[in-house]
């Protein structure tokens, strides 16, 4: 398979809407959908088809990518009234890039597969920043051959694509890095908190530091928001909450303590609950700056 791929896209959210402009700006015939229509309405004026349910976009499609916000809506829009699932036949390949339950999952691969249509969980890591740019970090479980038939397309998106195993694996490692950039989150928070409280500049700090082991793509990319108490959307914090919940409930079924990720769903269930769901999710800073009188 390569760019004379049919695609459906389905989801135009935050992430979404640039993924698929990607998409369509490489030359692929595609077909999106989207719950709000309105957002369709510039894909539409430059080539895609603007489908008025997931099960028209799906129709005919080689592959159907979904980018939604939870578990729910994947079930929703695949198995739902007018679902893209009735529109796959044998040789489709749905690529799952939300991030949800790794246990539902594999239960709607088993479903598509009943028509002969694969499931790939592939979801990402890189914020908005990444799907503008094609530069998305891309977990993918499902079966090898499978992904190297969409590998192309994948690669208009992300620079990363890695095979993680079978189905459902993709969707457990995104868990892993959900947890391991909350810590980071709440670590770059209260050492940028430290050195503001202490008065010393903070832009040369961060410079100092990002050239050695503290060095991450959170403190290059949102110790500004940190420092400047701003936090203009890249990833919601609701969403980063969201998937927090789907690693804390794998991890129980597993026995395994996240206590640092249970303490950052706390700060960011409490910064929900005050209305800041909807800033990026640096706006963890919010609770540790308070906490430090800044």
């Amino acid at each position: 398979m390569s760019e004379h791929l049919r695609v459906a896209f389905l989801g135009l959210g935050t992430m979404g809407l640039r993924m698929a402009e990607r998409i369509r700006a490489a030359g692929y015939d595609l077909s999106v959908y989207n719950r709000t229509a309105s957002k369709a309405e510039a894909l539409g004026r430059h080539g895609a088809f603007v489908a008025a349910t997931p099960s028209e976009a799906s129709r005919g499609r080689d592959v159907v990518i979904v980018m939604v916000s939870d578990t729910a809506d994947v079930g929703q829009v695949m198995f739902g009234p007018d679902g893209a699932a009735e529109g796959l036949g044998a040789g489709s390949v749905v690529i799952d890039m939300s991030t949800i339950s790794p246990t539902a999952t594999r239960g709607f691969a088993a479903r598509v597969s009943e028509v002969g249509a694969d499931w790939l969980d592939a979801p990402v890591s890189g914020g908005s920043e990444g799907a503008e740019q094609g530069t998305l970090s891309i977990m993918a479980g499902g079966d090898a051959e499978v992904l190297a038939r969409v590998r192309l397309l994948l690669e208009v998106l992300g620079s990363t694509i890695t095979h993680v195993g079978p189905v459902g694996a993709g969707q457990v490692t995104k868990a892993v890095n959900q947890v391991i950039i909350a810590g980071t989150y709440a670590a770059v928070a209260e050492g940028l908190a430290l050195g503001m409280k202490s008065g010393i500049d903070m832009e040369a700090a961060v410079s100092a530091m990002a050239g050695g082991a503290a060095g991450s793509w959170i403190l290059d990319r949102r110790s500004a928001n940190m420092i400047g108490n701003e936090y203009p959307l890249g990833f919601r914090l609701e969403l980063h909450r969201k998937d927090l919940g789907i690693a804390l409930a794998e991890a129980r079924d597993l026995g395994v303590p996240l206590a640092l990720a249970a303490l950052v769903e706390q700060w960011e269930s409490g910064l929900i609950g005050r209305g800041y769901g909807d800033e990026d999710v640096s706006a963890v800073a919010r609770v540790v700056r308070e906490q430090a009188g800044l």
